[in-house]
C-alpha cells in the first residue's frame, strides 16, 4: 500500500470497481432536472404529426406562379393551428394558414404573409412571390418518427431534454437515484464555521466546502459532523457513514501520529484498495470499500458497496482530489460513462511558468474562456492551505512534468 501510484491508475481502478451504478427511481418530469436517464425513451407520435406550415402566410400551387412575378388567387378557407383544413386547394385557390397548422391537400407551399395584397374585399390576394416546391413547409416525420429513441440512457436531462419527453408524452421518467454521500472532516483542532477558533484551532471548511461540491455534482449530502482524533469517535461515525454509498473523510489518512484513519477503516472490514497518489496537491488520497450483503438477504443477494474516499486535510487538497477522483466516482454511480483519462481541456500561459516540483500538479488560474486560445493566468499561491486564493480562481492550470513554461505554451485545464 506504500506504492506512490498514478493519476490514470487511480482513475483505472476506481472505475473497476465501481461494477454499477445506483439504482433506478421513478420521478415526476418535473423534478428530473439535471438528473441521469436510466432508460432509453422513444417517441409515441411524430413530429410534425403532419405536414406543417413555418410561417404565417397563404398555401398555395406552386404550379399556379410558373412564368408568372405575381399571381391573385381566390382565398376559400383560414386555418389556425389546431384547426384541420377542410377544403383542398386547386389551382386559383388559396387558403389562408397560420404558423404550425396543418398543410392543406393540394398546396405545396406556403407564401409568406409580407408578400401578400388582399383585395379590398378580402376574397382574393395578390401574391408577390414565386414560390417552390416545399417553400416554407415541414413535412410530417422531419423531426421524428413514433417509435424512434429520442433520448438515450445515459443522457444528463436539461430543460432542452425535459421538453422533448413533455412532447413524446412522458410526464414520469425512470431516472438512476442520487448518490447518498456521507461527509466527515477528521481533526481535534476543527471547530463550527459558526464558533471563534482557540488557541491552535482552525474553522472546518473542507465539510461546507465538499457538501457544496456534492450538490452541484449530483449527489445527497450527509453532514456527519466532525470526527475527534480518537478510535472511539472515529469508528462510530465512520459506520454510520458507511450506511451511504459513498463516505468521504477529510483528514487523518496521511503519516501522522494521530492518522487514525487508515486504522479504524481496517477494523470495519473496508478493503483497501489505493493510499497515496503522484498528485500535488493530494497524495495522502486513501481509496477502498466496505462490501455487504442486503439484509436478510441470502448468498445470491446483490452486494451493496460503500465507497470511501480519505481526502487530504488541507482544504485545496482536497478539492483538487474531489475534482480528480470523486466527480469521476459520483458520475459512474448515476450511470454516466466517465472518460478513461483524466479529462481535461487546453489553454495557453499569458507569460513564462516554471513548475519545479517532480510531482504533476494542479494550480488555481484564471482563464478566459470566451476566447478560442483560452488565455491563462497562473495565480500567486500560498500552498494546500489557501483557499482565499482558489476562490478567486475559475480553473486548476495542470502541470505534468518538471520544465520551464515559456509564455503561450498550451497547458491542461480543469474548469472550477
Amino acid at each position: 500500500m506504500a506504492r506512490l501510484i498514478e493519476i490514470a491508475e487511480a482513475l483505472s481502478l476506481i472505475r473497476h470497481h465501481v461494477w454499477q451504478p445506483c439504482e433506478s427511481e421513478r420521478v415526476p418530469l418535473l423534478e428530473s432536472e439535471g438528473r441521469i436517464l436510466a432508460e432509453d425513451v422513444a417517441s409515441d407520435v411524430d413530429s410534425p404529426p403532419h405536414d406543417k406550415s413555418l410561417v404565417d402566410g397563404f398555401a398555395v400551387c406552386s404550379q399556379d406562379f410558373v412564368n408568372q412575378t405575381a399571381v391573385t388567387l381566390e382565398i376559400i378557407e383560414d386555418v389556425h393551428a389546431g384547426q384541420v383544413p377542410v377544403r383542398a386547394v386547386r389551382s386559383g385557390e388559396t387558403i389562408r394558414i397560420m404558423t404550425g397548422a396543418p398543410l392543406p391537400v393540394g398546396a405545396d407551399a406556403v407564401v409568406m404573409v409580407e408578400q401578400a395584397k388582399l383585395s379590398n374585399d378580402g376574397r382574393f390576394v395578390t401574391l408577390h412571390a414565386v414560390p417552390q416546391p416545399n417553400q416554407n413547409i415541414m413535412r410530417r416525420q422531419t423531426v421524428m418518427q413514433a417509435n424512434e429513441i429520442v433520448l438515450r440512457q445515459g443522457s444528463r436531462l436539461n430543460a432542452a431534454a425535459i421538453g422533448l419527453l413533455a412532447e413524446v408524452g412522458r410526464s414520469h421518467v425512470t431516472v438512476f437515484r442520487r448518490p447518498c454521500v456521507a461527509v466527515l472532516p477528521t481533526g481535534d483542532e476543527l471547530v463550527p464555521c459558526h464558533q471563534t477558533p482557540g488557541a491552535g484551532m482552525i474553522r472546518n471548511s473542507n465539510g461546507p466546502m465538499l457538501q457544496s461540491m456534492l450538490a452541484a455534482a449530483g449527489a445527497v449530502a450527509v453532514d456527519l459532523g466532525i470526527g475527534k482524533d480518537s478510535i472511539d469517535d472515529l469508528r462510530r461515525k465512520i459506520a454510520a457513514g458507511l450506511q451511504s454509498d459513498v463516505l468521504i473523510l477529510s483528514g487523518g489518512v496521511s503519516a501522522g501520529v494521530k492518522d487514525l484513519v487508515p486504522q479504524v477503516l481496517s477494523e470495519l472490514n473496508v478493503q483497501p484498495v489505493f493510499h497515496k497518489v503522484n498528485i500535488k496537491p493530494g497524495k495522502p488520497l486513501w481509496f477502498g470499500f466496505q462490501e455487504r450483503k442486503d439484509q436478510g438477504g441470502t448468498e445470491t443477494s446483490i452486494r451493496h458497496r460503500t465507497f470511501v474516499l480519505g481526502l487530504p486535510g488541507n482544504p485545496v487538497s482536497s478539492l483538487v482530489c474531489f475534482m480528480v477522483f470523486v466527480k469521476p466516482l459520483l458520475s459512474l454511480l448515476q450511470g454516466i460513462t466517465e472518460p478513461k483519462e483524466l479529462s481535461t481541456e487546453v489553454g495557453h500561459l499569458v507569460g513564462d511558468h516554471s513548475h519545479e516540483d517532480d510531482r504533476p500538479t494542479f494550480k488555481p488560474a484564471i482563464v478566459d474562456w470566451t476566447s478560442n486560445e483560452r488565455p491563462v493566468e497562473v495565480l500567486q499561491w500560498h500552498g494546500s492551505s489557501d483557499l482565499k486564493t482558489i476562490a478567486h480562481a475559475n480553473a486548476l492550470a495542470f502541470f505534468r512534468s518538471t520544465k520551464h513554461y515559456a509564455a503561450n505554451s498550451p497547458v491542461d485545464l480543469l474548469r472550477l
